[in-house]
């Protein structure tokens, strides 16, 4: 006799709308001061699943959003997995031009706008494969409007079922090289991203959740964001990163956990009132999107916060290693241990696996890792190999615990006379500098060096500094080969939307001026 088992539905939409069957009382978001239930919440979702569904979403079609963190990225998001299409966040920085390539890559269905992009959209429109356009608070000529047109639905009555390796979300990469590629995450991806999540750092219902990282990045969307849905716990969205802000929230809010990049803790720390500033509700604060200087984890550990580093990309859903708080003072600097249900190796230049303390590429692989990049299937097999290991572009090593370090990006390490310079550890000793705001080292062309260590720095105000104390400084940290041989001040450094410091727009700025 043949039995029938129930399966997990992974749907990410029907998990959030359990969820609210089950605590329909429960705050799932604070936005602006306005709180939302989990009841409420997930009954704007219902009712946007059946606009869209109105106006011809269906499977697989892709609905995308552009615009500053909001509800109704969520809502938008929640109510196309629902029906079983696929969300395209898209980043609310790009420029038209850029927009309209990664609208029309993704074959965008649908694409809701917030006030503040229309303008840039609008004259993009003529070029746009979209079939319909929603604006998201107000009405607007030519758009439809989500609010209005949503309130006047039914609620749809329960999310399609889906297969795990159906595809949730696609998430273009940065593209600080070369074009967007699109990763493809599964709603096991992040079904199982969160598992892993919860497994670390021990999530509660209890936990107060803040979000200020942007939405369409994937440390924004997936470090916590979900997790909390999942959780049944509170999330308090910013529409924006104001350090000010963030720092008055994490005590209005009692917050407990918050994910960011290094810059956004910098600029948290550099506020006048961050010495006494109530932090004690803070659980954990994960930190990742670049290498963490020590010193800034011995800042915030400085305030009792236990400050963690953790590892991931956008195509590994993100978590692919984390340090938990038990080990933030013994293994300082590192990125912590795999999840439970992933693994890491790091490997050679042949693709063998190396000794522990070895530096090599990052490999990682788990139900994590995405199912390729869309409508790009070299690139994928380029990234991820035969036996299902992604490699992650990224140099580090595994210490005899087991324990991962990352030192730097392969593109980005400096080859200096023949030796290998990773700019995340001269970054790191620079950093300490009372003068130095922030700091990015590059290689420059060099005739007898090959590539000379170069330090970009912004200084604090009222600050001067010269190369040659700059060294002074160093030198008792560093070998002489790691020691900047230029050093270029400058107001603040290019970044993009995640906080990456973009080096190759430093490099063709100082290369066009030498």
């Amino acid at each position: 006799m043949t039995v029938t088992r129930p399966g997990t539905e992974p749907n990410l939409a029907g998990t959030m709308l359990r969820r609210a069957e089950l605590n329909p009382e429960r705050i799932a978001l604070v936005f602006e001061e306005r709180e939302y239930s989990y009841e409420e919440f997930a009954g704007r979702v219902r009712k946007q699943a059946t606009l869209l569904r109105e106006y011809g979403v269906c499977i697989g079609d892709r609905v995308a959003y552009v615009g500053l963190n909001h509800p109704a990225t969520m809502e938008t998001m929640f109510a196309a997995q629902a029906l079983g299409a696929i969300f395209v966040p898209l980043n609310f920085r790009l420029t038209a031009e850029e927009l309209t390539f990664i609208i029309n890559d993704a074959g965008v269905h649908t694409l809701v706008v917030d006030d503040a992009l229309r303008p840039v959209v609008e004259p993009a429109r003529d070029k746009l494969c979209c079939r319909e356009y929603f604006t998201s608070e107000t009405a607007a000529d030519g758009w439809r409007h989500l609010d209005a047109e949503r309130e006047a639905q039914a609620p749809l009555s329960r999310a399609v079922s889906v297969d795990q390796h159906d595809v949730a979300v696609i998430m273009y990469t940065s593209g600080t090289t070369g074009l967007p590629k699109g990763a493809m995450l599964t709603h096991g991806n992040i079904m199982w991203n969160n598992i892993n999540a919860m497994l670390a750092f021990g999530s509660s219902r209890d936990d107060v959740v803040l979000t200020a990282a942007p939405l369409f990045h994937i440390g924004g969307l997936n470090v916590m964001t979900l997790n909390s849905f999942h959780v049944g716990s509170k999330l308090v969205l910013l529409r924006n990163f104001e350090p000010a802000q963030v720092l008055k929230d994490f005590q209005r809010y009692k917050v407990t956990h918050n994910f960011g990049a290094p810059a956004m803790f910098l600029f948290i720390s550099q506020q006048p009132d961050f010495d006494t500033a109530d932090l004690s509700s803070i659980k954990t604060i994960i930190c990742g999107a670049a290498p963490v200087p020590e010193s800034m984890i011995e800042l915030w550990g400085a305030r009792g916060v236990s400050f963690c580093q953790g590892y991931g990309l956008t195509e590994t859903a993100p978590f692919s290693a984390f340090l938990t708080p038990e080990w933030a003072v013994t293994k300082l600097g590192s990125a912590g241990q795999p999840p439970l249900y992933s693994d890491t190796r790091i490997v050679d230049n042949d693709n063998k696996e190396v000794e522990p303390g070895e530096r090599g590429e990052i490999c990682l692989r788990g139900p994590n890792i995405m199912k390729g990049y869309w409508n790009r299937p070299e690139a994928t097999a380029d990234a991820i190999d035969t036996e299902g290991w992604f490699h992650s572009g990224d140099v580090g090593y595994v210490d005899e615990d087991g324990f991962l370090f990352i030192c730097d990006r392969l593109k980005d390490m400096v080859i200096s006379g023949g030796e290998n310079v990773y700019p995340a550890e001269v970054e790191g000793v620079l950093f300490r500098h009372d003068a130095i705001s922030e700091v990015a080292v590059i290689g420059l062309p060099d005739e007898k060096w090959g590539e000379a260590v170069t330090a970009v720095a912004a200084l604090k105000e009222g600050a001067s500094l010269t190369l040659e104390e700059l060294r002074e400084f160093a030198d008792p940290l560093l070998a002489r080969y790691k020691l900047p041989l230029r050093l270029h001040l400058v107001d603040a450094l290019p970044r993009n939307p995640a906080g990456k410091v973009l080096k190759f727009v430093l490099k063709e700025q100082l290369i066009a001026g030498e």
